[in-house]
């Protein structure tokens, strides 16, 4: 005992929240900021870096910001062109790249085959795997036809070996498996816990950018989607990357939520097959259905992920509530968006919904966050509650306004060209879009103002038809 009060004599230690970072003197049962329980642990502020941080943390010599050189390396491409469209164009040199999803998803396998790409056009590639022996990543290789040849394998967990065997060669790529399972002498707590993490990030990010050389990093996510660790974790790399797929789809998306170098609302889509992650040439076609919205209840809307055009079947169910207040229940689209749209339509169409439990489901695991789907969202509602299909070739967007108005979205001309290009040839959208100089080949424009106006052109009836529902 005498000897445990030795030890935290010589540590002054803080208690810091693992989900948020919030700081405490001392430890708490509840965050105060998050709120959540059980978050807070210890850090040590006396921090002792060891021989192999201490190699590459040589200061660097002040200068004028127009003097600085840009000659620097042009950024490299991966070889899968799904990921180099996320990272913006492909990775820029001494960058610092965290890819994050749930066990299972992928991650692994996505950058083993990155590793195959890049040892076979630029030169040697290191895997540090933390996660697996040397056995298991090469049957893992097998199964995803990787030679192996120029990727050396590194089975090893200690920050400190790591480093000091990245300093005696020059890869041209750093691929870590997990972040979670590496840890440094000197600093308290075990592999993955809040300041192990925290400080091998910072580890691998000096290396890369006094190296020049790009690491990209495997992360775990927490039971709520975020990557496993503190807040701050996200800040310190210079690309955030989550990785999501429904557990029973073979569909994978990559999708951008941090990027120094680029767009943050570029979207990676891949389909998980026997020999690996295959990119998907054409994600409108999983994106909607075979009737192409031609049921009941079902709307195409053309999205913006990015630069890339999708087309998305969203679908509408509404029955009426059996027992206690109706429900409002969404799957890939903001719930308080659908209590707001159901507002407008109970308002402005006289449609009776305070009785009816309505659900509104995206296909294929898409998250829809742009206001384009509102009018789509409204008109699959209705054709549920009429039990009604809309026309045959039909897609809708725009953004629903209180007053039940349409409101015009970016890049009309991008989402028509995209609809056209499957052949649909009806779209719905509101009347003061800005519409592309040329019109769209084969596409027939059915310009609205108002809700009422949306209705009655999507299922051929007259305005004055849009009536009360009994």
């Amino acid at each position: 005992m005498a000897f445990e009060n030795r030890d935290k004599g010589k540590l002054k230690q803080i208690f810091v929240c693992q989900q948020c970072g919030r700081e405490s003197p001392k430890w708490l049962g509840r965050c105060p900021s998050c709120e959540s329980w059980n978050s807070l642990e210890p850090v040590s502020l006396v921090q002792h870096p060891s021989s192999g941080l201490r190699a590459f943390g040589q200061g660097a010599e002040p200068e004028e910001l127009a003097s600085v050189s840009l000659d620097t390396a042009p950024r490299l491409s991966l070889g899968i062109s799904e990921f180099d469209r996320v990272l913006g164009g492909g990775l820029v040199p001494g960058s610092l790249v965290l890819l994050g999803g749930e066990p299972g998803v992928g991650k692994s396998t996505l950058l083993l085959q990155v590793c195959s790409r890049l040892s076979s056009v630029n030169g040697t590639v290191v895997y540090v795997s933390g996660e697996e022996s040397p056995q298991q990543v090469r049957l893992r290789s097998l199964r995803l036809g990787v030679s192996g040849e120029n990727i050396i394998l590194l089975s090893e967990t200690n920050l400190d070996s790591v480093l000091g065997y990245l300093a005696g060669i020059s890869p041209s790529v750093v691929i870590v498996d997990s972040i979670q399972t590496m840890y440094l002498d000197g600093v308290v707590g075990g592999a993955g816990s809040l300041s192990q993490v925290r400080e091998c990030t910072v580890g691998f990010m000096r290396y890369a950018k006094q190296r020049g050389v790009s690491v990209l990093m495997a992360g775990h996510v927490t039971k709520e989607g975020a990557i496993a660790g503190p807040g701050t974790l996200e800040h310190i790399v210079d690309v955030v990357l989550y990785m999501e797929g429904e557990r029973h789809s073979a569909y994978r998306l990559v999708r951008s939520v941090k990027n120094r170098f680029g767009s943050t609302d570029e979207l990676a889509v891949f389909e998980m097959t026997a020999d690996g992650l295959a990119e998907v040439a054409n994600p409108s076609s999983i994106f909607i259905g075979r009737n192409r919205g031609q049921v009941v209840g079902s709307v195409v809307v053309p999205v913006l992920e990015g630069s890339r055009p999708l087309l998305v079947e969203i679908q509408a169910l509404s029955t009426p509530a059996g027992f206690g207040p109706p429900r409002r229940v969404a799957n890939g689209f903001d719930v308080n968006r659908l209590l707001l749209i159901t507002a407008v339509l109970t308002k402005r169409t006289r449609l009776k919904l305070s009785n009816q439990d309505i659900i509104v489901n995206v296909t294929g695991g898409l998250r829809i966050s742009e206001p384009a789907a509102d009018v789509a969202v409204a008109l699959a509602i209705v054709s549920s509650m009429r039990d009604q299909a809309l026309r045959r070739g039909l897609v809708v967007f725009g953004e629903l306004g209180l007053g039940g108005e349409l409101r015009a979205v970016s890049q009309p001309g991008r989402r028509l060209a995209e609809a056209a290009r499957l052949g649909f040839k009806d779209c719905v959208l509101p009347s003061e879009s800005k519409l592309p100089s040329a019109d769209v080949e084969g596409m027939r424009l059915l310009q609205a103002e108002s809700l009422k106006e949306a209705l009655a052109v999507a299922f051929e009836i007259g305005t004055d038809d849009v009536r009360e529902e009994e």
